[in-house]
C-alpha cells in the first residue's frame, strides 16, 4: 500500500478544501398555494406545477386511463418454426385422427350392438 513520505500540512489541506461548499437549493413560492417548492418540481402542499394539477394531493385531480397505465401496442413477430415444433405439430394432428377414428369405430360398435339386442317382433 502507498504511504505518504511527508505529512500533509494545514494550510494545504485547507487549501484543497476551500472548493468544499454547500450550495442553497434554488426555491421558489408555488403560485397557487404560496408554499415555498424547489425549482421545477410538484408542490407537495397541493400537488400542482405550473398551473396543473398533477398529484393525487390535488383537489381536481383525474386520473387518465391513458396517462396511467400506457398500453404496450407492439406486437410480436411470429415465432419461427422449428423442425421439432413441425413435428410435435405432426404428431399432434395424427394422434387426433386417431382419436377421431377410434371414436367412429366405438359409435359403429355402439350402433350395431343396439341393432342386435332388440328383439324382432314378427
Amino acid at each position: 500500500m502507498a504511504v505518504p513520505k511527508k505529512r500533509t500540512g494545514a494550510s494545504a489541506q485547507g487549501h484543497r478544501r476551500s472548493n468544499w461548499k454547500a450550495t442553497v437549493p434554488e426555491t421558489t413560492t408555488c403560485p397557487n398555494c404560496g408554499e415555498l417548492v424547489l425549482t421545477h418540481t410538484v408542490c407537495t402542499a397541493c400537488g400542482q406545477y405550473k398551473g396543473k394539477v398533477v398529484s393525487r394531493k390535488a383537489e381536481g385531480f383525474v386520473e387518465d386511463a391513458a396517462v396511467a397505465a400506457p398500453k404496450k401496442t407492439t406486437k410480436k413477430a411470429p415465432a419461427k418454426k422449428t423442425k421439432k415444433a413441425e413435428v410435435a405439430q405432426d404428431v399432434k394432428a395424427e394422434e387426433t385422427k386417431v382419436e377421431e377414428v377410434k371414436a367412429e369405430e366405438t359409435t359403429e360398435v355402439k350402433a350395431e350392438e343396439t341393432t342386435e339386442e332388440k328383439p324382432s317382433e314378427e
